[in-house]
């Protein structure tokens, strides 16, 4: 277990040696910070920070690599709870039809959108798949990103969704970044049940998931609760039949319209309910006093144009907020959380603490990984990036599209 010393560092953003599980209301304002530090690393792990006027390398001793960061700033990496990254193609074309007015709603009214996606996955073979999602997963690890959820939902069919998740699970053994994985085999209605929405709720319940609780492909399960997609009566059934496979929720809830997909996720003990760009009090009551943890996505509201989720509101009711990409071929490409983070500050009108909180250890609490990263502290995993010396903790939010990124490391090994 070999020991890496990185000395003269700038700051060490998220340095907490005692960190909570989760961040919630006022806590989301607290954000650690180390200046003019060190940090020890042995094997995959976090060992020791500390003050550069604590330090010596006599002390430390001559049998480790020692790496001078020469006031380079050290981040925890992002946690980014909510992708859909394993696609197959792009979907461009789309976005020409918004630029001419076409409506979310509307292209998937037509067929399109998500339909459009399961038509080119149906027809992409389990190594394309998987050589297109790993560019991505490459793409978000250089921009940050140390840990992330990837849902299936582009299949539609029992062996097109059991193809996605077996390219998840092909990624969790070959990337060197924490990976979560979700059955969203309700994302719509296959082509074949248009129509037959019933059935194919059938189809989801008596097979899909059997057959992934059975090889064990997922952790969570998910489905698009929302207007023009799955009611709360279906998606009360989909999860019931998913907690007999050990399957948890984790809800698409609340992007469309106020839907009751908040509550019936709460009611199923959802570790997340995720979008809630339309919520009012009752949302907000509801989550009081659970383990829920409300989870918005801003990159979709940016490329949409939707009305952006209340924030600042879920904190001031003393609730925890995570932020994520939702990075689809379809209504959120980019896998980019600091712009995510970005958007909770100019758009949501977070303060940077709260929203680099969001995005970190409130993101890996939505993925149930929290005691792993998230933060950088001693026994999690090294997981970090490091960026040019910054003025203040602003600044990467508001320089967001700066290319301040210099390094990454995932695991204690130099990525980038």
């Amino acid at each position: 277990m070999g020991l890496t010393i990185y000395k003269n560092i700038g700051a060490i953003v998220g340095a907490d040696p005692n960190p909570l599980p989760v961040k919630a209301g006022k806590e989301m304002n607290e954000l650690p910070v180390v200046y003019d530090a060190w940090m020890a690393v042995a094997g995959d792990r976090i060992m020791e920070i500390g003050s550069m006027a604590t330090f010596t390398e006599m002390e430390i001793g001559g049998a480790c690599h020692v790496v001078d960061l020469d006031g380079e700033w050290m981040f925890p990496s992002f946690c980014d709870s909510h992708t859909h990254i394993v696609y197959a193609g792009q979907r461009d074309g789309e976005f020409i039809d918004k630029i001419h007015g076409l409506s979310y709603e509307e292209i998937a009214a037509r067929g399109g959108g998500i339909l459009n996606s399961a038509d080119l996955l149906h027809s992409t073979d389990e190594d394309e798949l998987y050589r297109q999602a790993m560019v991505r997963v490459n793409e978000i690890i250089g921009k940050g990103t140390g840990a992330v959820e990837i849902k299936s939902g582009y299949g539609l069919t029992t062996e097109d969704e059991l193809k996605m998740l077996r390219v998840i699970r092909r990624i969790k053994r070959n990337a060197p970044i924490e990976i979560k994985s979700t059955f969203l085999g309700a994302h719509a209605v296959g082509r074949e049940y248009v129509g037959r929405q019933s059935e194919y709720v059938d189809l989801v319940c008596r097979e899909m998931i059997p057959e992934v609780g059975a090889q064990k492909l997922a952790d969570y399960v998910d489905v698009f609760c929302d207007t023009g997609f799955f009611t709360v009566e279906e998606t009360d059934r989909i999860l019931e039949a998913a907690h007999k496979w050990g399957l948890k929720p984790k809800i698409h809830a609340n992007e469309l319209a106020v839907s009751g997909g908040v509550q019936v996720g709460v009611k199923h003990g959802a570790v997340s309910v995720d979008h809630l760009e339309r919520t009012g009090a009752e949302e907000i009551e509801a989550l009081r006093n659970t383990s829920t943890i409300p989870t918005m996505l801003p990159g979709a509201s940016f490329f949409l144009g939707m009305p952006y989720g209340n924030a600042r509101g879920m904190i001031e009711a003393g609730l925890p907020l995570a932020l994520a990409s939702d990075y689809n071929p379809g209504s959120s490409p980019s896998g980019d959380m600091r712009f995510v983070a970005a958007l909770g500050c100019i758009k949501m009108r977070l303060t940077p603490e709260q929203s680099f909180n969001a995005v970190t250890i409130n993101g890996a609490a939505a993925m149930e990984l929290s005691d792993e990263v998230g933060t950088i502290t001693p026994g999690k995993i090294a997981n970090f990036f490091t960026t040019l010396p910054q003025p203040s903790i602003a600044y990467p939010l508001y320089a967001y599209t700066s290319p301040l990124i210099t390094h990454v490391w995932l695991a204690g090994e130099k990525i980038y």
